[in-house]
């Protein structure tokens, strides 16, 4: 039978993840507003020309 307790306490969290979760926080992500935004600047200025 698996001792859960005695399990948990030899857990160390796989450092890929870690790596991952601070790269991918560190990031500036663009997400839909950030595109439909640059969208409507662009067409902005062709309009005005």
């Amino acid at each position: 039978m698996i001792n859960y307790e005695e399990e948990l306490k030899k857990f160390q969290p796989c450092l890929d993840v870690d790596d991952a979760e601070g790269a991918i926080y560190k990031q500036d992500l663009t997400d839909v507003i950030d595109i439909l935004k640059e969208m409507l600047k662009e067409q902005k200025t062709t309009q005005e020309k």
